[in-house]
């Protein structure tokens, strides 16, 4: 709900956000070549996610350094998927604008598919807060159990098994198979290497702590190099990327009710939040923002987030309201005066 204070305020933070962009777009001409920014700096994100695969195959780098390398690239794809969902790119070149969705999809296999989560996500703008937002809720938003969040955070597919049940009830038009026939083929990969690469190890870790030998067939340990290096290159990055940008925003969003845009979200910019904001873009800092003026390019955003924070706070929107993070994301209502 909103009363005539908010409607005010709202009207406020939106008209300065626009205004702070046609000042940065005036400023910088080169923000008017939209669609080439877009593209090229999905072409950055890719050509980052290969080389650090391949600088890794060739002994350049160590394991953990290609992981890093991987997942700051694919948060950028993260970011121009979400601007292609908002149909920031190439909006009058359909072949074009499917190649951007198709390759923010191959480089992030643990997700559904852009074209389906783009339904998700436009229904997520509308019904933010209530149990009907399926996409915050299928990455832990307002879970109570917190080690039932963390999982969730951690392993999506496994969550969304468990909670399938649940989501039936609630949720008006779910379908436990729309949503995994949607994730198909990448993430069934993905959590397969993933099982196969714990299972193998895991085994192999017991075996040595109780000095039994194992006849480990041929085939098998070929089959792993090849599994472990899918795991460095392709699935470890995105399991960093996509716990942090889970937990960021699962917690960012509160959930019980359908909040207006003052009270959607908060703004996470709390030091301790850093480690998780660099695998995400800095998606806590900015996030809010794109609920005011959802039809912004993420770089935009960033660029006038500090000028637009300091008018978010001054009109009442949460910062680093860590006691939610531990109460499901309720919104405590603090009453304002005039």
């Amino acid at each position: 709900m909103q009363n005539n204070q908010d409607k005010q305020d709202i009207k406020e933070i939106v008209a300065y956000i626009k205004n702070q962009e046609r000042t940065l777009r005036s400023n910088h001409p080169f923000l008017a070549q939209q669609n080439a920014l877009g593209l090229g700096l999905l072409l950055v994100s890719v050509c980052g996610f290969t080389a650090a695969g391949c600088l890794y195959f060739y002994a350049v780098i160590p394991a953990w350094c290609c992981i890093i390398i991987a997942a700051l690239s694919a948060s950028i794809a993260h970011e121009i998927e979400h601007d292609l969902i908002h149909q920031q790119y190439f909006k009058s070149n359909s072949a074009v604008y499917h190649f951007m969705m198709f390759m923010v999809w191959i480089i992030r296999p643990n997700t559904v598919n852009p074209w389906y989560r783009k339904g998700m996500h436009l229904n997520h703008h509308k019904t933010s807060g209530t149990p009907q937002d399926i996409e915050e809720r299928l990455v832990g938003n307002g879970i109570k159990s917190h080690t039932l969040r963390l999982l969730v955070v951690c392993d999506g597919l496994l969550g969304l098994i468990i909670r399938s049940k649940q989501f039936s009830r609630e949720i008006k038009g779910y379908n436990f198979f729309n949503v995994f026939n949607a994730s198909l083929p990448f993430v069934t990969v993905y959590y397969l290497i993933i099982y196969i690469f714990l299972l193998f190890h895991g085994v192999n870790f017991i075996a040595d702590s109780s000095a039994v030998k194992l006849n480990t067939p041929v085939w098998l340990v070929s089959l792993m190099e090849w599994v472990n290096f899918a795991m460095v290159v392709w699935v470890a990055p995105n399991f960093l990327r996509s716990a942090c940008l889970n937990f960021i925003t699962s917690s960012m969003h509160y959930y019980g009710a359908r909040f207006n845009l003052l009270e959607q979200t908060q703004v996470l910019n709390h030091w301790a939040f850093m480690p998780f904001q660099w695998f995400c873009f800095n998606f806590g800092h900015t996030h809010s923002i794109h609920h005011f003026v959802p039809n912004q390019p993420f770089y935009i955003r960033q660029i006038i987030s500090k000028q637009v924070n300091l008018l978010l706070k001054n009109k009442g929107v949460k910062f680093n309201d860590l006691v939610s993070i531990f109460a499901a994301n309720h919104y405590k209502k603090i009453e304002r005066s005039s």
